[in-house]
């Protein structure tokens, strides 16, 4: 299983950003989808996940301002990040807990969990 994320970059404060994570491989489903950011010096923390039946949960810091969606066909997550500001500047990861997953031989397992390579967003004041 590979997590491929896209759509960071820079913006002005105010402004928007749309990420994109595609998850490939053996991969029967996947429940929980997620997008977590790391700012030099901080931890890693959760940013937003979303589950395959559209439970959304999101960090207070960008609830109202970001929105998290999925397409289950196609296996991806978005986020869209409005009202961007300067303190949203961090790397951005997405992240599949425990996605279903079938082997060669067609057995189905929970696998581990996965995480993108990330994607800098940098917000300028």
């Amino acid at each position: 299983v590979q997590l491929q994320a896209s759509g960071g970059g820079l913006a002005q404060a105010g402004g928007s950003l749309r990420l994109s994570c595609a998850a490939s491989g053996r991969i029967v489903s996947i429940n929980d989808m997620g997008w977590y950011r790391q700012a030099p010096g901080n931890q890693r923390e959760l940013v937003a996940n979303i589950t395959n039946g559209g439970s959304t949960n999101y960090a207070d810091s960008v609830k109202g301002r970001f929105t998290i969606s999925r397409d289950n066909a196609k296996n991806t997550v978005y986020l869209q990040m409005n009202s961007l500001k300067p303190e949203d500047t961090a790397v951005y990861y997405c992240n599949a807990p425990s996605p279903l997953i079938r082997d060669e031989n067609g057995s189905e397992y929970y696998g581990m969990t996965y995480w993108g390579k990330g994607t800098q967003v940098t917000v300028s004041s």
